[in-house]
This record gives C-alpha cells, sequence and structure tokens, in this order.
C-alpha cells in the first residue's frame, strides 16, 4: 500500500476561501503552456507582476513565483516558506488521485523534512550520492552511451530522445542502485508516467514504491552490497528502510526525466544552432555550452511544487496567506528581464540560473554534478561515434513535451553516415 497520503494540515484545516482563486488566476494546465511557454511568463509576469495566481489540475489555486529575486527569496527562507506540505489548508478539496499527489501527498522523505530533520535526512542523501567515483561513473556512462549505440549505428538513422536520451540516465542510476538491467526498462517506464502527473501517476508511483522495498529488502539481507542504497543504509543518521525507500524514490524521478530532457535538449540546441554548427566533430568545450544554455532556455524542470506559507506574508506584491502553495517558476525565473543572459554576447559561463532551485531544498551538489557527468558524457560519445549526426527533419517540424513541470524535445529523428560491421 502506497505511502502518499492525504496530511493531517499541521495547523488543522482552514477553508479553501483563502486562495487565490480570483477571475485573474491562470489555468497552468493548458495548450497555451505547451505551445509557447516563454509567453505566457510574459504575459502573468505583465499581469500580475512576479508572483502569479494560478490554477492547478482541478482548478486547485496556488501561486507561481516568477521574478527571480522573490524566487530567491522564497527558496532562502524555509521557515516562512515551508517545505512540508502538511501546511496546505486545501487538502479537504483534493481528491486521493489527484495527478499531482505523488508530488505534494506528505510522506516521510527529506523532500518533505524540514529544520533538523531536514539536515539529517539531506546529509545521508549527500554522502551518499557524493561517495560515488566520477571516473568510475563516466566509464559507466561510456559503456550505456556504447551499448545503445550499437542497436543503431548500422542503420544511419535513429531517433535520439527514444532510442537513446531517454535510455542513459536510467541505465546508469539503476546501476548505481544496484539493480538489475532489466529493471530500468519498468522503472523508466514509471517514472515518466509519474512525473508527467497524468491519471496513472499515482499508480506509477506505487510500482516504483514496490520496487525500491524489494531492493532495500535484498540491501539488509546483503548489506556489502554496492551502490547508493547501501551507502544510505551504513549511514551514521541510521536511516529506516522506509526513509530510504521514500528518497531513493525522490532521487529517480528527481534524475531520470529531467537528464533525459538535458542530454536531449542540449543535442537538440547542437543540431539546430549555427553557432554549435562548426564543433559538431566533439568539441568539449560547446557541448559545456549547450548544456548550461538549456538550463536558461529550455529547463527540464519549469517548475516544482512547491512552498507552503508558515504565515501571512507579502512577496511579490501580492497577499500570501498561512498555507498558501508556491510553485517555483524556475523556468519564469530564468526568463526574467533583469537577469536572463544574451547567449549570442558571449554569456556562455553564466550560470546563475535557478534550474537546479537555490537554497536548503535545492538539487544538492553532488547529484548536480552526476547529472552533468552523465548528460556530458553521452553527447560527446554520440558525437565521437557518429561525428556526421544530422537532423532528419527541419528545426521546424521539432515538438516540444511540455508542462508544467516538464519540457523536453518530443522526438529527435536524425541520420548519420551506417558505422560498418
Amino acid at each position: 500500500m502506497t505511502n502518499v497520503h492525504h496530511p493531517s494540515p499541521v495547523d488543522g484545516p482552514s477553508p479553501l476561501t483563502g486562495c487565490p482563486a480570483h477571475p485573474g488566476a491562470v489555468r497552468m494546465h493548458t495548450e497555451e503552456l505547451q505551445a509557447d511557454p516563454a509567453e505566457l511568463y510574459r504575459r502573468l509576469r505583465q499581469d500580475h507582476g512576479a508572483v502569479a495566481p494560478i490554477l492547478l489540475d482541478g482548478d486547485i489555486p496556488a501561486w507561481l513565483v516568477l521574478g527571480y529575486r522573490e524566487l530567491h527569496r522564497v527558496t532562502s527562507d524555509p521557515t516562512l516558506f515551508a517545505r512540508d506540505s502538511r501546511r496546505w489548508h486545501a487538502w479537504e478539496h483534493i481528491p486521493a488521485d489527484w495527478p499531482l499527489m505523488p508530488f505534494v501527498g506528505y510522506r516521510p522523505t527529506m523532500l518533505f523534512a524540514e529544520g533538523a530533520e531536514h539536515e539529517r535526512r539531506a546529509e545521508a542523501m549527500f554522502d551518499a550520492l557524493a561517495s560515488v567515483d566520477q571516473f568510475e561513473l563516466r566509464a559507466e556512462s561510456e559503456r550505456v552511451a556504447d551499448e545503445l549505440i550499437d542497436v543503431f549505428a548500422g542503420s544511419g538513422r535513429a531517433e535520439l530522445v527514444a532510442d537513446y536520451a531517454s535510455q542513459v540516465p536510467i541505465r546508469v542510476v539503476t546501476r548505481l542502485f544496484g539493480l538489475a538491467p532489466d529493471t530500468a526498462v519498468a522503472i523508466q517506464r514509471d517514472t515518466v508516467e509519474m512525473v508527467t502527473a497524468n491519471d496513472g501517476s499515482v499508480a506509477a508511483y506505487q510500482r516504483v514504491h514496490d520496487r525500491m522495498v524489494t531492493l532495500m529488502a535484498e540491501v539488509r539481507r546483503n548489506p556489502g552490497m554496492p551502490g547508493i542504497p547501501a551507502q544510505m543504509a551504513a549511514h551514521r543518521a541510521a536511516l529506516t528502510d522506509e526513509e530510504i525507500v521514500n528518497d531513493l524514490i525522490g532521487t529517480v524521478y528527481a534524475s531520470h526525466q529531467s537528464t533525459t530532457d538535458w542530454i536531449g535538449n542540449a543535442l537538440g540546441l547542437m543540431l539546430t544552432d549555427e553557432r554549435f554548427a562548426v564543433t559538431m566533430a566533439g568539441g568539449r568545450r560547446s557541448i559545456g555550452q549547450a548544456l548550461n544554455e538549456v538550463l536558461w532556455e529550455n529547463t527540464p524542470v519549469p517548475a516544482f511544487i512547491g512552498r507552503w506559507a508558515a504565515e501571512d506574508t507579502i512577496l511579490g506584491g501580492q497577499r500570501i496567506k498561512k498555507g498558501d502553495c508556491l510553485v517555483l517558476g524556475l523556468a519564469a525565473a530564468n526568463a526574467d528581464p533583469s537577469v536572463r543572459p544574451d547567449f549570442r554576447a558571449d554569456a556562455s559561463g553564466n550560470q546563475a540560473h535557478m534550474s537546479f532551485s537555490h537554497g536548503e531544498h535545492s538539487c544538492p551538489v553532488p547529484a548536480r554534478e552526476l547529472a552533468e557527468v552523465i548528460s556530458m558524457t553521452a553527447i560527446e560519445v554520440l558525437l565521437d561515434r557518429l561525428p556526421d549526426v544530422v537532423l532528419a527533419v527541419s528545426p521546424e517540424e521539432l515538438v516540444w513535451r511540455s508542462s508544467v513541470w516538464l519540457r523536453g524535445i518530443a522526438a529527435l529523428p536524425v541520420e548519420f553516415t551506417p558505422a560498418l560491421g
């Protein structure tokens, strides 16, 4: 039975009428977001300023933090803008099968922990991720990349999202977990369904949860097993199996689709932008530039839910009530005119983006480093193996898979000289 559930509010329920559901609130789950998210953010900023009233699935009201400074303030003050979702005053209005339940239903994970408890949980995860040898990680990423390229290298054609970008991260991460290779396919399918927040997301979460429970039982039977779960089990924080399982699930869904889209979006940039054409034969600096630019321009995680106001406050000129939900508009903050870099004016070294969030609940530094190693290696190996790879369709035909929570190129059909025997 899943441990994602309707929380009991920290301070007791209060009516939904205190939320920002007024005529100006914008439904985020619309075709407008799919078609042109940058224009939607621009319009919201114009109409409402740095913080805009929005409606989530089922017309559940929340606030979208659009401004860079405002997002920095929210993520820098965990006391006022807290992470424990039980603070939300809207729980009585949210159905058990709400598509966003895997992201907001309270469970004992470091994602929802606060204060000293968060420090304890985060230390264990930080140390486990930091224990991964980056040279070994690169070698493993190269092996996975070569295995995948071997499948299509002789054909002269491939679809780089389905055949490659979506395969590399989950295969590497599951191996870091000590899971069998055939488990990667099932976990990949479930994590994609889980993070797309559709009607099957709760069931997908349950399947991933059950696999992690099985994995932890194996770790306890074999304490000398290699991998991140065993590192967490042996950590001085003395985590329970339930705590580890929940943190492993968070690691899987935070790493798989976001890294997939980081790779895919960077490949898309390099295959369509003339600034990268002259170094497509494998210039390592251009790959790093592409990966950084994607985090600014088309970040894989455009928004994250969320924070909950611990007290009444003012943010970006809006009255935020105690218990209100705030969605972190990471892509919108990156597009804030006050900070947005001009990459055609050689701003490639600017890494002040909010794509990894900020503050104590941001993506842990070791996790960022591991994702970058996997992404960089995947692109390098592809360009080394297929140096004349080109897009098989016009750039205008590429379709973006956009939602409030994810943004990635849906497919990258390419052509190249077939490899011999």
